[in-house]
């Protein structure tokens, strides 16, 4: 693929999203246009005026290029997405367009792991419980009890998707003295970290081990509903279920009556079917839920490790390299 220089190089970035932390900051292009003042640098926050700028664009730096702006970008070869997840790319017209294709994974590794611990933290020791009473200015000391408190020592760990973020979760729960065990596509993986690595092939026999399961999986149709009725049914009924990863990952109807049955303790999400989750929602007044508002990424450093990344990763550019981070379109990650 031609690779023009800088000086013959339009950059576009766009990011249209209501929640204006995952919007790109003016010291993102600022940075890419300090060190290639030659190149032309873009920088938009809505999709307005977008296609007056698409036809001779190089490079796009953003979420997502719906179809009809992938058309007109005549001269695109290559979609720099600043999210982890690119399901919103993995359509056909994409494919044929030949562009390539490169995410953020990596970056929310740290956040999305100290999230994780801080929320397995907040289960065992009762904490969502503990602000209820808080809020109603109540000691509670013996209700809080009567919830048997526990620990994490020596409990197990049971990570799905054991890429930079599951790593990342791993290093920490062990220095816990949790026990760790993972589930990847393949069986395969580092091995340094997890007691064991099971293959997708046989999540229900890893589920009855764990006593927290987190989903770290990529959303891909491999992955979606990974978690239904039948894996819930598997789990211990002391165990809880974490989602830091797509709610698409998450039969949600299933979960929630699991819930209200109380088939497993309880389940801490981050992410949901439909988000911003609806007011109607049974997960709302489950007690033992505890919701996040897709969070566990969100960080005052992640634009400064985005701009790090798309920065290593323009020099790769220039200079002919292989980039970092490239998707495989055909497994959506």
């Amino acid at each position: 693929m031609n690779r023009p220089a800088p000086r013959d190089t339009k950059l576009v970035m766009c990011v249209q999203f209501h929640f204006s932390f995952w919007r790109i900051p003016p010291e993102l292009p600022a940075a890419v246009q300090r060190r290639w003042p030659e190149m032309r640098v873009v920088h938009l926050n809505t999709y307005d005026a977008l296609p007056a700028e698409l036809p001779d664009t190089d490079i796009f730096v953003g979420v997502n290029l719906l179809r009809d702006q992938l058309a007109a970008a005549r001269k695109l070869k290559w979609i720099h997405v600043t999210s982890a997840g690119v399901t919103q790319l993995m359509r056909p017209d994409v494919q044929a367009a030949g562009v390539v294709i490169t995410n953020s994974r990596g970056i929310h590794a740290v956040p999305m792991a100290e999230h994780t611990l801080g929320v397995m933290l907040a289960l065992a020791r009762k904490f969502p419980a503990t602000v209820r009473f808080q809020d109603k200015q109540d000691w509670a000391q013996q209700e809080i009890w009567d919830s048997r408190p526990s620990e994490l020592f020596g409990v197990t760990l049971l990570i799905v998707g054991f890429g930079a973020i599951g790593s990342e979760i791993a290093r920490r729960a062990r220095a816990f003295g949790m026990r760790v065990q993972a589930v990847t596509r393949s069986g395969r993986g580092d091995n340094s970290l997890p007691e064991r690595i099971y293959p997708a092939s046989e999540l229900l026999q890893a589920l009855p081990q764990a006593d927290y399961v987190v989903l770290a999986a990529p959303d891909t149709p491999e992955t979606q509903r990974m978690i239904g009725a039948r894996e819930l049914k598997a789990m211990k009924p002391s165990a809880y279920l974490l989602n830091i990863a797509r709610g698409a990952l998450v039969d949600e109807s299933a979960l929630i009556d699991a819930l209200e049955r109380g088939a497993i303790a309880g389940a801490a999400l981050d992410v949901t079917e439909k988000e911003p989750l609806p007011p109607e929602s049974p997960l709302w007044n489950l007690k033992n839920v505890f919701i996040t508002p897709h969070t566990s990424a969100v960080s005052e450093l992640l634009w400064l490790r985005q701009t790090e990344l798309l920065l290593e990763n323009l020099e790769r550019w220039f200079s002919g390299r292989d980039l970092k981070n490239i998707v495989d379109i055909t497994r959506g990650y």
